[in-house]
C-alpha cells in the first residue's frame, strides 16, 4: 500500500436525513480529513448506494479517500477506496484478493492481539483497536488498551487504528501509544464547528510527526 494511512478517520454518524450528512461530511474534508469510512447500517441497498455516490464525488473533489464499513459489494459498486470488516463480516484473505493490492483493507480487532495477528497475515492496510475509550456509538463494548499500539508498532506492518469515545482531549495520548489513524465519529461530527474540529485533529498529526 503506497498510500500513507495517518491522520483523523472521519466515520459517517448515522443518518436519517441524508442533507445534513453531506453538509457534515463536506465540512470534516474542508477542514483536511483526508480519510472518510462511510458506515451506514440501518438503509435500504438503494439509498446507501445512493448516498455512497454522493460521498464518493465529494471525496473526489477533495482528494480524500473513502472506505466502506462491512460492505465488499457496496464498496466495489461505488468504486470505493477499500473496505473496513469486522469480525462477521467476510475473509480478510478473500476480501485482499478481490479488492487487489491498490485498495485500502482494515478490520476490526476490538481488544484482540492475536486477531490483529491474523489480519496483519491476511494482508490488511490497518488494525482498529477499540473502543479506546467508552463509545456512544457502542457503550458496552470492552476497553482496548493503548499498550496495542505500541505492540503493534514492534510487531506488525499494518498500521494501528484507534477508535471508540475519542476526543480532541484524549487524541494526544494515543497518538503518543504509537496509533496511525483517528477514527472519530461523535466529536467530529457533533461539534459546533465541523471545519475547525477536523483541523484540530490534523494538526496533532502534524505536531506529533515522526
Amino acid at each position: 500500500m503506497a498510500i500513507e494511512l495517518r491522520g483523523l478517520y472521519a466515520i459517517t454518524p448515522e443518518a436519517t436525513d441524508a442533507a445534513p450528512l453531506f453538509v457534515g461530511v463536506e465540512a470534516a474534508l474542508a477542514g483536511g480529513c483526508r480519510l472518510l469510512q462511510f458506515r451506514d447500517k440501518s438503509s435500504p441497498m438503494a439509498e446507501r448506494l445512493a448516498r455512497g455516490r454522493v460521498l464518493r464525488e465529494l471525496t473526489r473533489r477533495h482528494g480524500a479517500l473513502l472506505i466502506v464499513n462491512d460492505d465488499l459489494a457496496l464498496a466495489t459498486l461505488l468504486n470505493a477506496d477499500g473496505v473496513h470488516l469486522g469480525s462477521d463480516d467476510g475473509n480478510l484473505g478473500a476480501a485482499r484478493a478481490i479488492l487487489g493490492q491498490q485498495k485500502i483493507l482494515g478490520a476490526s480487532c476490538y481488544a484482540d492481539f492475536a486477531a490483529a495477528r491474523a489480519a496483519d497475515a491476511a494482508g490488511v492496510d490497518y488494525v482498529a483497536f477499540g473502543a479506546v475509550y467508552r463509545s456512544p456509538t457502542k457503550p458496552d463494548a470492552v476497553q482496548a488498551p493503548l499498550e496495542l499500539f505500541e505492540q503493534a508498532k514492534q510487531e506488525l506492518r499494518a498500521r494501528g487504528c484507534a477508535i471508540g469515545g475519542i476526543t480532541l482531549a484524549t487524541a494526544p495520548a494515543l497518538l503518543a501509544a504509537g496509533a496511525d489513524l483517528l477514527a472519530v465519529i461523535t466529536d467530529l461530527f457533533a461539534a459546533p464547528d465541523i471545519t475547525a474540529r477536523a483541523t484540530a485533529y490534523q494538526h496533532l498529526f502534524e505536531d506529533s510527526a515522526p
